[in-house]
């Protein structure tokens, strides 16, 4: 699926203009103190605009006019940005409540005789519904009965169908998703407004958004930066006075303005909100910031083996000839075997089959009679018209049927068989009429690409530790084909749970991907739990994040952007406060210079005059926040290094890049200020 996004589109930005406009009340704008603080200062120039002795001042109208406009400027900038940011998320609410749709449901009567059809929103939570082949979910639930294939595109995003069967881990339904082959009966497992794609839609829309702990800290650390400027630069006129410096309250409040990290506060809530939604555009739904920022610094993580790591179906990985048959001839008897069993190993072995690059006669099937797998036989096949019967199953049980039809069993079939099931592998034997022919060798397959995801991980220095009930044969193949660094063979919940708080104990911080009910608790007890969106509702339910896709490697992108996230805050946190060192040396000798003539030695930038110096100052203030809006929407760039290398390309590219942009930009704009005054 192409993830890509249009970061901006003239929609968002005509809204997200008129929101900064609204965010402009005093009421809203409270919630950010550092731009309220800023807000306060444009009311304050604005009546010094109109009554320039209002509080004794003399300075002249044009001055505060022009310092109120730039004040105003930087609020809306700062109020745009966030409002940018919040704009992407209601976009993609808005695309989930076109999902969302009143949905006819057949809901099974009590005596379970029959159905009516009721409204979506008239179901409860324990109602159960028949959904049958082209028809819309219409509710959260879990399937009890029947086998479906089920088309997740308008959440997912993804084109293939998956398919949902009672019993498992891969039960769970979504409302507003499509059966499209079979028939299932599901149980409704939320109430109205209550729903996975209810809880999505609140969760993307960015103003619901709370502010995340680490968010919270430096929000502090900023407001009581902005206490102590604020101090010092109201007592500066006490010290002036013994100078016989008259300090105008403009002047003052551009030097407040300067000295406060508006570049951070006004780009902080949208680095925040711009985060989570990286989230989402990863298909993966994050139920608050806080597990988001967590990710950022994961140490250790813990995957389920079944479902997560591997497909959770045993499926075909090889076909084996025994006695004088090749591997070619059971291929292509497995598959005519196959051809109408839609039992996830059925459907496996004509995909092998046909990665073989082997063609079945097709005409042997017509008018064949296929045999469907009963618990009694243990066998599946088919009865071809020319009298030949088929069939593939439990070796034991094609044993006894082979010799009962008076053949023989070839020498090699229980040290073959033997090999398979010692691998942790579960073996088919395949048949033709008294001829046992060869088996097909079932296993829990790792999906692919994980070995190379994994290697990225420890790439990020995280540990990776899968746990397994398989026993420690089995789980060693597994934790070998996939990469792992550790695995835990025989696992139960409970030990789950005891290597999460093991890890927590040693003081790192661990994730947990997951898809079953026996997952839930380890979700719940890890810093960051991931459920597959395949898996079980208790496992949903117990976790902070859920993957949509059902990618448990999605766990790369998820600490990526935790990273990403962390990193941009602290990237412009950085280059906020550097800025402020080139505001200084712009102000600071503007205000003094005339009644101190050394103070021009700190004019280092030999600006045009202290007006310009001020004005300067202030409109740079004013436009590196838009400036910054593409870098804090899309976020510093990662790459898998250290943290200290990662702290010394910080401090090179925004430490030292602060001082010096602003050196350039405020000299640039004093240039041209300096033409006009």
């Amino acid at each position: 699926m192409n993830r890509k996004k249009s970061m901006l589109t003239r929609d968002m930005v005509s809204e997200a203009i008129k929101q900064a406009f609204y965010k402009l009340h005093p009421r809203v704008m409270f919630r950010n103190p550092i731009m309220f603080v800023v807000e306060i200062g444009f009311f304050i120039t604005l009546v010094l605009t109109f009554v320039p002795q209002a509080f004794g001042g003399n300075i002249e109208r044009g001055f505060n006019a022009t310092v109120s406009v730039i004040l105003f400027l930087t609020i809306l900038f700062a109020n745009f940005a966030e409002a940018l940011a919040e704009g992407r998320g209601k976009a993609q609410a808005d695309t989930l409540k076109k999902t969302k749709k009143d949905i006819t449901a057949k809901k099974i009567s009590n005596n379970g005789t029959g159905y009516q059809e009721v409204s979506s929103a008239q179901l409860r939570k324990g109602d159960i519904v028949l959904v049958v082949q082209g028809e819309l979910i219409p509710g959260d639930g879990e399937v009890i009965e029947g086998v479906a294939s089920v088309d997740e595109s308008a959440i997912t995003g993804e084109s293939a169908s998956v398919i949902k069967e009672a019993g498992g881990d891969f039960s769970s339904v979504t409302g507003g998703t499509r059966v499209v082959s079979d028939q299932i009966k599901i149980k409704i497992t939320s109430d109205p407004g209550e729903s996975f794609l209810d809880r999505m839609i609140s969760l993307v829309e960015g103003a619901q958004r709370q502010k995340t702990p680490n968010e919270i800290a430096l929000n502090t650390v900023l407001i009581s930066l902005t206490l102590i400027f604020l101090i010092v630069v109201v007592t500066l006129p006490f010290y002036a006075n013994y100078l016989d410096i008259q300090l105008e309250i403009p002047v003052l409040i551009a030097l407040l303005v300067c000295l406060i990290p508006t570049t951070i506060g006004g780009l902080l809530s949208a680095i925040g909100i711009a985060g989570m939604d990286r989230v989402t555009q990863f298909n993966v739904l994050a139920m608050s910031g806080k597990a988001v920022e967590a990710s950022g610094d994961i140490n250790t993580i813990i995957l389920d083996k079944t479902g997560t790591i591997t497909f959770g179906n045993r499926m075909a990985s090889e076909f084996i000839g025994v006695g004088k048959e090749s591997k070619e001839s059971v291929a292509i008897w497995a598959a005519l075997s196959s051809a109408e069993d839609m039992t996830p190993e059925g459907r496996s072995v004509l995909e092998l089959q046909k990665k073989m690059g082997l063609r079945c006669d097709g005409s042997l099937l017509a008018g064949a009679e296929f045999i469907e797998f009963k618990a009694p036989t243990r066998m599946s096949g088919v009865d071809l018209r020319d009298g030949r019967k088929v069939r593939k199953g439990a070796v034991d049980a094609v044993k006894q049927w082979v010799e009962k039809l008076g053949g023989t069993i070839p020498k090699d079939l229980e040290e073959k068989s033997s090999r398979i099931a010692k691998e942790g592998g579960t073996p088919l034997a395949v048949a033709v009429d008294n001829d046992l022919i060869g088996l097909i060798y079932l296993k829990d397959t790792v999906k692919p690409g994980m070995k190379e995801r994994f290697e990225e991980l420890r790439r990020m220095g995280i540990k990776s530790v899968m746990c397994t009930g398989d026993n420690p044969l089995t789980a060693a193949t597994i934790a070998r084909e996939a990469g792992v660094d550790e695995f835990i063979a025989e696992a139960k919940p409970e030990d789950k749970i005891s290597v999460i708080r093991r890890e927590q104990a040693e003081g790192k911080l661990v994730a947990m991907t997951g898809d079953g009910t026996n997952d839930a608790p380890a979700l719940a007890q890890a810093d960051v739990g991931i459920a597959m969106n395949s898996g079980t509702v208790a496992a949903k339910e117990a976790a902070n994040m859920v993957d949509l896709d059902s990618d448990p490697t999605k766990i790369i992108e998820v600490v990526a952007i935790g990273k990403q996230l962390l990193m941009t805050r602290g990237a412009l946190t950085t280059f906020s406060i550097a800025n402020d060192v080139a505001k200084y040396f712009a102000i600071i000798p503007a205000m003094f210079m005339l009644a101190i003539p050394q103070m021009d030695v700190l004019n280092v930038m030999r600006l045009e005059s202290p007006i310009s110096s001020i004005l300067s100052a202030l409109i740079f203030n004013a436009i590196i926040i838009p400036l910054l809006i593409p870098l804090a929407m899309k976020g510093v760039s990662y790459k898998p290094m250290s943290s200290s290398a990662l702290l010394r390309r910080n401090m090179l590219i925004y430490g030292l890049g602060g001082v010096i942009v602003p050196f350039a930009g405020i000299k640039i704009i004093d240039l041209v200020i300096g033409l006009w005054i």
